[in-house]
């Protein structure tokens, strides 16, 4: 009946917004000041703002000091600016990042070096310390997704046959499957702040296009990250139920270098969602044809 989530990440999110969908009463506990970390902050508010609506009750920049167990259910106890909070549940759920699954594969009998996380050391051509062994995916360095791995080991074999492998890490999109689902590639707003980097944004609600209007589904946005001098995209970020869908057009974009309006240029089906995803292309200058552009 009630469901305690400790971390508020994609893991978390994620069998969080399932067990509310399910029934439970789900809480999250958060040790940061926001959800989705990682994710651009702006979309990443917008989530919490969704998922509050629909139940989920969110803790942020609290820290989980303890969790007992008193006749059959959890106890957690936490700080939260300086105020002793204690949480009740049946279950209690701890997803607070993950770890390469490393051990046990017999490779540090041979050698194989592994870095202070115990992921296996490989240099840009995925090869190890010793020589004829490879390694791809959640065991090295980076992003612990099935579709990057993929494209590693894809990228490995033909780098074993002699061939030119190819991974590009700032085309490797993130996604959060709640609902609506939060996916995003590239640069963040923030990370572009935080850089001192001169970029131009461009955003589009959901609620002025008509397919989401007639789907009566018009939560969301699509946002984009472009170099202000050469237009090229740095970033694309979309919440929306369908954002695992929309957000690969963005991603083969950011691949090939495109720029904002290589991609606004581009005719886009009628009615579609993906129009949203057009029109925010067309944000970037201020082109976008039916919102107000600011």
């Amino acid at each position: 009946k009630k469901f305690l989530v400790v971390g508020a990440g994609a893991i978390g999110l994620e069998l969080g917004s399932v067990w509310n969908r399910l029934g439970s009463e789900v809480t999250m506990l958060e040790f940061l000041p926001r959800i989705a970390l990682g994710f651009d902050l702006e979309l990443s508010n917008l989530l919490q703002r969704a998922l509050t609506a629909q139940g989920i009750k969110f803790h942020l920049e609290t820290k989980v000091t303890g969790v007992k167990i008193e006749n059959g259910r959890a106890i957690a106890s936490a700080d939260k600016a300086n105020e002793k909070l204690t949480f009740e549940a049946d279950k209690v759920l701890v997803s607070v990042g993950r770890k390469p699954f490393s051990e046990g594969l017999g490779a540090e009998k041979v050698g194989v070096e592994f870095d202070e996380r115990k992921r296996i050391k490989v240099d840009k051509h995925f090869r190890t310390n010793v020589e004829g062994i490879y390694a791809i995916g959640d065991v090295i360095a980076g992003p612990m997704l099935a579709h990057k791995a993929e494209d590693e080991g894809i990228a490995c074999v033909e780098i074993i046959a002699g061939k030119s492998g190819h991974v590009n890490y700032d085309a490797i999109p993130g996604i959060i499957y709640t609902n609506p689902e939060l996916a995003g590639v590239g640069i963040t707003e923030d990370q572009a702040k935080e850089k001192a980097m001169n970029v131009r944004v461009g955003k589009f609600p959901f609620r002025a296009n008509g397919r989401a209007l007639a789907n009566e589904d018009v939560e969301g946005v699509v946002k984009f990250i472009a170099d202000a001098k050469t237009d090229k995209i740095l970033g694309a970020h979309i919440l929306q139920h369908a954002a695992s869908e929309l957000i690969a057009e963005p991603t083969s974009v950011i691949e090939f270098g495109g720029s904002s309006e290589d991609l606004g240029r581009t005719c886009h089906s009628h009615p579609t969602l993906s129009e949203a995803v057009k029109e925010a292309a067309m944000a970037v200058e201020k082109r976008a044809l039916h919102i107000v552009n600011r």
